[in-house]
């Protein structure tokens, strides 16, 4: 049944979603706006030592009791932000950060899950699904940062513990809604074996995925720090972000299709190409930029089911998905750093030479599209 796996990622997008947000302000304000990246990097980091985790627990546990436990770091994670932001030690907003990263790498694999319960011929169309569900959490979560906010400060509690608090609540709602995720986890499937030696292939979607996810971190990472110095309130924020993750996950059936339809690498094409354009696009303050977001999400969104779809082994799945936090994690501490020195446009350039030889180099090379376990 799909509706746990659903219920359980969306919520813990919405937790994701408003915990790093706020996070960075947090720590511009308290330390320095160079220094704001490092929460979020954290939360990469966690990430991908969650899906390697998740990954290990899924072979000793199966599917469904590795997610739950993925959840269940998450809960304490979130705990922890909410601490440090009523006046505990801010490292421990690091370590909160980290674990609800755990979680985080749950949410993400829980695809695989999805596709675990319906029937091969529907696979994609099962990944595909709960990422655009994910939508409601990632997109509606910040539209609750303001009231969060109101609160928090009926409570007696600072104004930015409130998002942290509903980051708490949806990823203890997403850990209960986990409970009811059933899937029987099976080592009988033959491995399928690639037809080329060479596994390039493999290179070529494994590398569309981490640009993809570079690109899309290192310019979100710098957006709350540019609004906050813009004077934006977090209503705006939150506008902002919820454009980006409508782009990230709202379209996912369309993306589902285009593969089906046409195969990875022409989607894979389009993804960079998005990403390259949205770059540019963010450059400007005016009103070309929040929409700019929406298609700096659906860049992201294509590159990602383009390159899973095009993995060769289950083997794979946390494995690529733990490289993609890794390298990203330079991107989140990066960022701000880099927006401090050049603004938009430096995250441009580097956009630009992170996409452009990857994109010359699929539009040169086949990659071969597999059936994803």
């Amino acid at each position: 049944m799909l509706i746990p796996v659903v219920l359980a990622a969306a919520l813990m997008n919405a937790a994701m979603v408003a915990a790093s947000a706020v996070s960075t302000i947090v720590i511009a304000d308290d330390l320095s706006p160079a220094l704001a990246g490092l929460p979020n990097t954290a939360g990469v980091l966690g990430t991908a030592a969650g899906a390697m985790a998740v990954g290990r627990w899924t072979a000793r546990l199966g599917r469904a009791h590795a997610l739950r436990t993925g959840y269940g770091v998450g809960v304490a994670g979130g705990a922890l932000t909410v601490l440090a932001a009523v006046g505990a030690p801010v490292a421990l907003l690091f370590v909160g950060m980290f674990l609800l990263g755990v979680g985080n790498a749950a949410s993400l694999l829980s695809r695989y899950a999805a596709a675990d319960v319906v029937p091969p011929s529907r696979r994609a169309w099962a990944m595909s699904t709960v990422i655009w569900a994910s939508t409601a959490g990632a997109a509606g979560g910040p539209f609750l940062m303001a009231p969060s906010q109101s609160l928090a400060r009926g409570f007696g509690l600072p104004e930015l513990a409130g998002p942290f608090l509903l980051a708490l609540a949806a990823v203890f709602c997403a850990l209960v809604a986990s409970s009811y995720i059933q899937v029987a986890h099976s080592t009988d499937d033959a491995v399928p074996e690639p037809r080329s030696g060479s596994g390039l292939p493999v290179l070529l979607a494994a590398g569309v995925m981490v640009v993809g996810q570079l690109v899309m971190v290192g310019v979100m990472t710098a957006v709350p720090v540019h609004a906050h110095h813009q004077g934006a309130g977090l209503g705006v924020l939150g506008l902002m972000l919820s454009a980006h993750t409508l782009g990230m996950f709202a379209l996912s059936p369309l993306t589902g299709w285009l593969i089906d339809r046409s195969g990875p690498r022409p989607v894979m094409v389009g993804g960079l190409v998005l990403l390259l354009a949205s770059a540019v696009l963010v450059t400007q303050s005016g009103p070309a930029f929040t929409p700019a977001l929406f298609l700096l999400g659906y860049g992201w969104n294509l590159c990602y089911l383009s390159g899973s779809a095009a993995l060769v082994t289950a083997d794979l799945e946390s494995k690529v998905e733990s490289s993609i936090w890794t390298v990203s994690a330079l991107a989140t501490a990066a960022s701000p750093w880099l927006f401090t020195l050049g603004g938009f446009p430096v995250l441009a350039v580097i956009s630009a030479i992170l996409a452009v030889p990857l994109l010359v180099l699929v539009l040169r090379r086949s990659v071969q599209t597999i059936a994803v376990r």
